[in-house]
């Protein structure tokens, strides 16, 4: 790691923590020639998985497309850069869990949904709209619906 001030190349590590749910190293660093000190982070990345798409192509896994499509069910909510990225870590993770070299967009849209449903219920409602094709009213009030009765669901089962 070269410094940002005077470019050497030897820089040492002065603490290391887990970052994102352990989803990724945060370092302290310093350099060798001018002392000064900077973080980075190291984050895991995904390598090797295909997605099977619905018409049956393989194409490689793009973290980039998750976080376009996330972010554009998020325009203009509320949120964190640090709670978006643990949002990506948490629904990377549960890709990795599959433990298998490929994914369904499906099983791969489901995730998605499953997480931005717990994260934002109105970018969830957005994002749904898109990923199911929603073409009528009475698909977004269904899927509304059935985010109240889930909502009813933990009020009764935190008052027990």
């Amino acid at each position: 790691m070269h410094c940002p001030i005077c470019h050497h190349k030897e820089t040492k590590v002065v603490d290391s923590r887990l970052h994102n749910e352990g989803m990724g190293i945060r370092r302290r660093r310093q350099c060798e020639k001018c002392d000064y000190r900077f973080s980075t982070i190291e984050e895991m990345e995904m390598l090797g998985f295909t997605v099977v798409k619905r018409d049956g192509r393989r194409v490689p896994y793009e973290r980039e497309k998750v976080l376009r499509g996330l972010e554009r069910s998020l325009e203009k909510r509320a949120y964190t850069e640090s709670a978006f990225q643990k949002l990506v870590h948490r629904i990377e993770r549960d890709v990795q869990k599959k433990r298998t070299g490929e994914i369904t967009s499906a099983q791969l849209g489901e995730i998605v949904m499953k997480h931005l449903r717990r994260f934002d219920k109105i970018a969830y409602i957005r994002f749904a709209s898109v990923y199911q094709s929603f073409e009528e009213l009475e698909d977004i009030e269904r899927e509304i619906e059935m985010l109240m009765r889930r909502k009813k669901r933990k009020k009764i089962h935190h008052k027990e």
